[in-house]
């Protein structure tokens, strides 16, 4: 989604030369998959924060493009909502110190914004949903002013005549209908990278779709939408039906837009032509590139378009920079809460899934995959969990510390210091040990400050204060 779109409509026959673009560049991904030597290299890591613009009480700052004007820093992208913005940090090895080399970037990026934001009377804040938000919050205008985001509204009301509607039922029941892709900037996610070799991707995808279960568990951070207390992830919920663009007459012909998926795969490409042959369509941008990027690959780019607008909760990255390479792309983890935080959540996923990528992953069933990452979203540290090679089915809390020594193996065979790996999933140790998740503190902080709307706006208030002070929320006061 961050590649360049200059205009909000299109024709019918600019989404017919939209989907043979797509044909043909499918056939190129598969040669260039099979090309020997090809994405071969280093493990590198990379991330994206996804962060909202507050005013000093609390609420949301529809102020973006301002914002990122003043800071003027090319990391920094416009998201879907006016009151979001996107930093993108720099890749790098991920032998070494990465989760420190993380944090610190994490501190400056989000400082940076900060003060950007002070300029227009704000502040910045990394959580997963902001609890301030109303209703009156999602409008038209609500959405950035960049034509991509307008013409995805647009093509995404092409595919679905009637409103998106909204279900969510947890401790309070939320329901909604709006009449566009508005309800997706309440969402703000901490989004890892981690680059794979083509003839491993099918492996170590299996394990991140395997290990994400357990990690969401002690990540959550975004307790309720609306006023109401919803799941510990409200936001996997939230994305799923808000990008819901299936007819609700035939809402079993395919998978959701945004979705977990449906069983272990077998390489790349399958994952990319399912996108193809299972989603329309909805920015069908022509690209007058060069055939080619760097290196002498094929920029892809109708096809890097469009599988930026099919959301699966991992999935699979092509990018031309560099001669060209894949990556696997972890999307379900929160913003927030600190940056401290963000790294241990990395550091639990990433070893997780490297160590898993060398075990039989596909000899546990799928569905206990599938189960076990929503358990994760509703019920957190409470979920029930099944693994391979445990009979029955055990707390999440358990579960995850029992799975810290394989995750620090998995670190420790990629090269990542000792002492990195000590310091990252102690945070994730003394999380669970002291059932203190984000989401945890911020019902238990909402609680003391009263529950109703103006608690919820100094609630707000006092997460950005300790977010920005950058101890693990695990040691915050309430």
């Amino acid at each position: 989604m961050g590649q360049q779109v200059n205009k909000e409509r299109f024709s019918e026959a600019e989404f017919t030369r939209f989907g043979e673009r797509l044909g043909e560049q499918l056939v190129e991904l598969r040669e260039l998959l099979a090309r020997p030597g090809f994405g071969v290299g280093p493990a590198t890591i990379g991330a994206e924060l996804e962060l909202f613009l507050i005013t000093p009480d609390g609420r949301p700052l529809p102020r973006n493009h301002e914002v990122r004007a003043a800071a003027a820093d090319d990391r920094l992208t416009l998201e879907l909502g006016r009151f979001n913005l996107e930093i993108n940090l720099t890749p790098m090895p991920l032998a070494g110190r990465p989760f420190s080399a993380l944090v610190r970037e994490i501190r400056e990026t989000v400082d940076l914004v900060d003060k950007a934001a002070a300029t227009q009377g704000g502040q910045a804040v990394a959580i997963g949903i902001l609890p301030s938000l109303d209703e009156s919050d999602f409008t038209h205008e609500t959405l950035s002013g960049e034509s991509r985001y307008r013409a995805m509204s647009r093509g995404m009301r092409r595919l679905r005549s009637e409103p998106f509607r909204v279900r969510i039922e947890g401790a309070e029941l939320l329901e909604l209908e709006v009449e566009g892709i508005v309800l997706d900037s309440a969402n703000t996610s901490w989004q890892v990278h981690l680059r794979t070799a083509p003839a491993d991707f099918a492996r170590v995808y299996n394990a991140a779709q395997l290990a994400i279960g357990p990690v969401l568990a002690v990540s959550g951070n975004s307790p309720g939408f609306l006023g109401r207390q919803l799941w510990e992830e409200t936001r996997i919920a939230l994305f799923e039906e808000a990008a819901d663009d299936r007819d609700v007459e035939r809402l079993d012909r395919r998978d959701r837009r945004v979705g977990f998926g449906s069983g272990w795969v077998k390489g790349a490409e399958e994952l990319f032509e399912a996108c193809v042959r299972d989603y329309e369509p909805v920015l069908p941008m022509i690209s007058d590139a060069e055939p080619t990027a760097d290196g002498g690959v094929p920029g892809l780019a109708e096809l890097r378009l469009h599988h930026g607008t099919v959301w699966t909760w991992n999935r699979p990255v092509y990018d031309p920079a560099g001669g060209g390479h894949l990556r696997v792309e972890m999307r379900p983890l929160p913003a927030g809460p600190s940056a401290v935080d963000m790294a241990a959540n990395s550091a639990f996923a990433l070893g997780l899934t490297v160590a898993m990528a060398d075990q039989p992953v596909e000899e546990f069933a799928f569905a206990g995959a599938y189960r076990n990452f929503y358990r994760a979203a509703t019920h957190g540290l409470d979920a029930r969990m099944s693994w391979p090679g445990i009979q029955g089915e055990i707390p999440a809390a358990q579960l995850a510390l029992d799975l810290l020594p394989i995750a620090a193996a998995g670190l420790q065979r990629m090269g990542v210091e000792a002492d990195e790996v000590e310091w990252t999933l102690d945070i994730i140790r003394q999380r669970v040990t002291r059932r203190r998740t984000g989401a945890i503190w911020q019902r238990e902080a909402l609680a003391r400050f009263g529950g109703d709307r103006a608690a919820r706006d100094r609630m707000v208030i006092r997460y950005r204060e300790l977010s920005m002070i950058g101890d693990p929320v695990h040691t915050w006061p309430l």
